[in-house]
């Protein structure tokens, strides 16, 4: 072959090559991989590989609006419940947090079905069945491993919380069965083998307790870093004893986090107990999330669950939250969850 025509044949595969490379793109900031590369079979036999593109996470990550979201009995399996709920409240939820049990199957069915609802599934992995040094140590990996595998096939985004609440003593992943050291070994090495199975369509979402009840415990110690997180995901409740308001509920948490990182604020779990404070409550924490630009959005824990967390359990806590949810910022686009 004469030299031009070797110099055109590599200009041409040097062509295609970046090409590829260009379609693939960046992962996001706490996100693994570039996504599956599943095969593809030849009519006459043979198989080649052509690149997916993996859902692009990146306009979720900082979303043009707030979001709105809710958890609630028996979902994702029925998602009846959430446009009973949007009927309540006049408005769709955009964010749908449920409950994941450590060493139970991802049900790709249902986390589709909440995304073609309308809904940013977000997923609480609670680790009952191992300790998070098992985790970290590599004794659960083949589970890890089939969870990131069939999410990376499902190939649409989710929200994954590991472990919420880990610097209370309630959870048995939490402060009296476990350390700061586990917890941050554990996270990094799930997020870590999701990303060897180029899984690109998570948000990492990193969820503490507010700090109030648990003020000797601090939250550095448990933080992987910012390239193992994209969300703050900060839990807190207004309950008949201690804060009754916003600042006071959620600012020293607040306070503390910013110390080490600036990733943004979602209240990952949130409600209030029957009260006369009740309505006010949800008014202040509605349009604070609303106007706060570190704020992503909300989730209510709209459950009956040792007490009446729920937003309609009295007509002036349901009004109060009605009006709260026509605010503009919580117009998410649709499109943005499509």
């Amino acid at each position: 072959m004469t030299r031009p025509r070797i110099s055109a044949l590599l200009a041409v595969v040097t062509t295609l090559l970046l090409a590829g490379c260009a379609a693939a793109g960046p992962a996001p900031i706490g996100a693994g991989g570039n996504g599956a590369q599943p095969a593809q079979s030849l009519a006459g036999g043979g198989t080649t590989y052509a690149p997916v593109q993996p859902y692009d996470i990146t306009r979720l990550l900082h979303p043009s609006a707030k979001y709105f979201g809710a958890t609630f009995d028996d979902v994702p399996r029925n998602l009846g419940a959430v446009r009973q709920y949007a009927e309540t409240v006049g408005r769709e939820p955009t964010l749908l947090e449920y409950y994941l049990g450590w060493g139970d199957e991802l049900q790709a069915d249902q986390t589709r079905a909440v995304w073609q609802n309308g809904q940013l599934p977000y997923i609480s992995w609670e680790p009952y069945k191992a300790t998070l040094a098992q985790i970290a140590d590599g004794s659960q990996d083949a589970y890890i491993t089939e969870t990131a595998q069939t999410l990376r096939n499902l190939n649409i985004p989710v929200a994954i919380s590991l472990g919420h609440e880990m610097n209370g003593g309630w959870y048995p992943w939490g402060t009296d069965k476990s350390n700061a050291a586990d917890f941050v070994r554990a996270w990094r090495h799930v997020h870590d083998l999701f990303q060897d199975q180029g899984v690109s369509t998570v948000i990492w979402v990193w969820s503490p307790n507010v700090i109030n009840p648990v003020p000797d415990v601090r939250l550095k110690p448990y933080y992987p870093g910012d390239g193992y997180v994209d969300w703050i995901g900060v839990v807190g409740y207004y309950a008949l004893t201690g804060p009754h308001d916003f600042n006071s509920l959620f600012g020293p948490t607040f306070t503390e986090i910013r110390a080490f990182t600036q990733r943004p604020f979602l209240l990952a779990e949130t409600g209030a107990q029957p009260s006369s404070r009740k309505a006010a409550q949800i008014t202040e924490l509605l349009g604070t999330v609303a106007e706060r630009s570190d704020l992503l959005g909300f989730i209510w824990f709209n459950l009956d669950k040792e007490t009446d967390w729920r937003v309609d359990s009295s007509p002036e806590a349901l009004a109060a939250f009605r009006a709260g949810g026509r605010n503009k910022k919580y117009d998410l686009d649709p499109a943005e969850l499509r």
